[in-house]
């Protein structure tokens, strides 16, 4: 089922994000644990991450078929330029149209490990646009887009930055998936710009990390471009355990869903990490089971 038909309700959802584990156990953990127990928090859907430089291609599909077959639960593949030509994301699109995916998350993707910079491979795409140009051609998926919040951290111009996701729109993106932040205004700040700027009118998603770490939040925040508030940052100082950040974690991304709920926001998508306690608090937390 196309998300965006998903998303059409007035209450307020929820969705999670997977990875796909790189050991065999990690699988069978995902799959005899992870996503059962995720299941009964009943999300409206799942997306699952193509790895750097497409290095999960098989894999994501794998898993975006097993979700949607043994669980039931909508599956949407991310899908990336990275060391891609034309072709090869065709047949990806193939393969995943005979799976029955109906929904891709279109990315230009980071640069391959040990590469500090994006380089379009030849006979591929330079940009997300590019490809969401190309995966509309296909009049088979429902697209979705990332946008940032605080800006992507290779545009020295936020709001250049915010005009290349409304481009994206008009592309043929039909939502957004927000990168991770913790300022809540700056989510807001973005959305009106792209709701009175641009009309942009499709559903703009936030992605909601609730952190299991003091050096991980700091690391991944660094490498996104994101800002972790001082009042949160000084939580996160004080904590003496992983448990405890996890703890902070958990009750800093409540305060965010609940303050962007009463803003109107009625989706949310959560980075699990592939991990069920943090997911399923927070969402008991803001009700939405």
């Amino acid at each position: 089922m196309r998300i965006t038909d998903l998303l059409n309700t007035n209450k307020v959802t929820f969705s999670l994000e997977f990875f796909p584990p790189k050991t065999e156990e990690g699988e069978r953990v995902l799959f005899e644990e992870t996503i059962p127990k995720l299941k009964s928090l009943n999300p409206t859907f799942t997306s699952v991450t193509y790895g750097a430089g497409g290095s999960t291609r098989n894999q994501t599909l794998r898993i975006v078929n097993r979700i949607k077959k043994e669980f039931g639960i909508e599956a949407m593949p991310h899908l990336t330029c990275v060391g891609s030509t034309r072709e090869m994301i065709g047949e990806v699109l193939e393969e995943a149209r005979g799976m029955g995916v109906e929904n891709i998350l279109a990315l230009r993707g980071d640069p391959p490990k040990g590469e500090t910079q994006f380089k379009a491979t030849e006979g591929g795409f330079s940009h997300s646009l590019d490809l969401i140009e190309y995966i509309k051609e296909k009049k088979h998926f429902a697209i979705g887009a990332s946008g940032y919040p605080e800006g992507h951290i290779e545009c020295s111009d936020k709001i250049l930055d915010w005009d290349r996701t409304a481009a994206k729109i008009k592309a043929g993106a039909q939502f957004l998936v927000t990168q991770l932040f913790y300022d809540v205004d700056a989510f807001l700040t973005f959305q009106d710009y792209l709701r009175t700027k641009h009309k942009v009118t499709v559903p703009i998603i936030p992605g909601i990390l609730p952190f299991l770490g003091a050096e991980q939040v700091k690391r991944f925040t660094a490498m996104c471009g994101a800002k972790i508030p001082s009042a949160i940052l000084h939580k996160i100082d004080a904590c003496k355990t992983d448990e405890e950040v996890r703890n902070v974690g958990v009750d800093v991304c409540t305060d965010i869903c609940s303050k962007l709920i009463k803003h109107g926001t009625k989706a949310i998508h959560i980075y699990s990490l592939n991990r069920v306690p943090s997911s399923e608090q927070l969402v008991k937390n803001l009700g939405l089971i």
